[in-house]
């Protein structure tokens, strides 16, 4: 693939490289205890002689490990003794690193990766690289849709990490539309009047980080389901090699619009170097209005500025190419275990312990835009702003990383070629163009036989 090179990104790989530490998510106040406060520390102790000096190492990309886990990985070491040691890795690096950690046989214990059933056998061959998790005493708790985005063949290998019921969508400050009387938009030309009647206000309309490489890719095939609801069946088509991205209408008018929104300063005059972990700091000083969030974000909000409310946080689908289709994922990050670890019965017991009920309650508690864990036995945190909104739309769709093959493990790429389309060292053609590239080489990897 030509992937274009540009000065301006330089910015955005400096910040992502100097993020190596524990992405620090904004999390909602602490409301439990870390589970198992109430085991005996004679237990304790008998429980981590069994196991001291095992140390598990378990590698992901950025913001995908909460706060919360690593307080509950405390608690898993005080019952066990064994220790998890966690290695986050910028996100613009992580799946090369990964695969090369795959490739090599050197992974470590538990690894991250991104969900879909596609992806899971064709990129990472979690068939040959990671342990089957389905007479685990959790396997039978993850909720159907999510599980089918772990398996292959009816196996399951992989655990979610996080709520995949929230979709990415505009989160709004609904104070400032109510003092501006703003509706919302449910096209283009009305999200146009909205940001426009911002921006007089002297309100920057949307707070875009382009810095961490990944946020604002996903205007693009979060609202590309549209592309299904203008012409039914194109996703079939493009999971067989039957039609290009390149020229598809919804497509091309999504990339034209972002680069218009870009151009009449509705993303502001920062959105090159401004990071993700920042959203909610910013939205809660009121110097912008909306982003592009999961819908735990108002708790994240209020930790900031309690004088904005939880449900002063409103949301709506991104209405890009007049997109009104709700875009929903089964899929998203979860835990693996390699399976060529020395400690894989370890790393069972961890994921074991993060499944069971009271440690669930913990983390949907303590990180704000947690709602409803993907597993039968995990409570439920919804508003009613947040209800209301999922009851707003009623066509639902797959988003496109999901739906469609080879389009998730390119996230990078595509980051970048965004990234250079709005600077102009791109033209939105060639955005297209680039991921029909990588797509085909992809499947001529996996031996896909549509593209023989």
């Amino acid at each position: 693939m030509k992937l274009k090179k540009l000065a301006a990104f330089s910015l955005a790989l400096v910040a992502a490289l100097s993020f190596s530490g524990c992405s620090k998510e904004e999390s909602a106040p602490q409301k439990s205890s870390a589970a198992g406060e109430s085991t005996s520390a004679e237990a304790k102790t008998s429980a981590a002689s069994e196991k001291g000096g095992v140390t598990l190492s378990f590698m992901a990309s950025q913001d995908w490990i909460q706060d919360a886990e690593i307080e509950l990985s405390k608690k898993f070491t005080q019952e066990t003794g064994i220790k998890v040691d966690y290695q986050i890795i910028p996100s613009d690096q992580y799946v090369n690193l990964l695969m090369t950690k795959l490739n090599t046989g050197e992974c470590t214990d538990i690894f991250g990766a991104q969900s879909g059933k596609f992806d899971i056998k064709a990129q990472i061959n979690v068939e040959k690289n990671a342990v089957d998790l389905t007479k685990t005493s959790w396997g039978s708790q993850v909720e159907p849709l999510v599980a089918d985005q772990l398996s292959v063949d009816g196996k399951l290998y992989g655990q979610p990490i996080q709520d995949v019921s929230s979709v990415w969508a505009i989160g709004y400050n609904k104070q400032i539309f109510k003092k501006l009387n703003l509706e919302i938009p449910k096209d283009y030309a009305s999200f146009q009047n909205v940001c426009d009647t911002i921006k007089a206000a002297g309100i920057t309309p949307i707070y875009e980080c382009v810095s961490d490489g990944w946020h604002h890719t996903l205007w693009l095939p979060e609202a590309g389901v549209e592309a299904e609801t203008a012409e039914p069946g194109i996703v079939d088509k493009w999971n067989s090699n039957q039609a290009p991205f390149k020229g598809n209408a919804t497509l091309m008018t999504i990339l034209d619009q972002i680069n218009d929104m870009v151009a009449k300063g509705y993303w502001g005059e920062d959105y090159m170097s401004n990071t993700y972990a920042d959203s909610a700091k910013n939205i809660a000083s009121g110097k912008y209005a909306m982003t592009v969030a999961n819908q735990g974000f108002g708790v994240e909000v209020n930790k900031v500025n309690s004088e904005i409310a939880v449900d002063d946080i409103g949301y709506f689908v991104i209405p890009l190419a007049d997109n009104q289709t709700l875009n929903v994922n089964p899929a998203g990050p979860a835990r693996f275990i390699f399976s060529g670890s020395k400690h894989a019965a370890e790393a069972q017991q961890y994921l074991e312990f993060l499944a069971k009920e009271e440690n669930l309650k913990y983390l949907t508690e303590n990180v704000g835009k947690f709602n409803k864990l993907p597993f039968n036995n995990a409570p439920s945190m919804y508003t009613d702003t947040i209800q209301d909104f999922y009851n707003r739309y009623d066509k639902k769709g797959t988003v496109i990383q999901t739906a469609v093959k080879y389009v998730n493990p390119q996230w990078s790429e595509m980051g970048a070629n965004l990234s250079a389309m709005i600077v102009g060292e791109m033209t939105p053609e060639e955005v297209l163009a680039s991921i029909d590239e990588v797509r085909a080489q992809q499947a001529k990897a996996a031996g896909d036989p549509a593209w023989k």
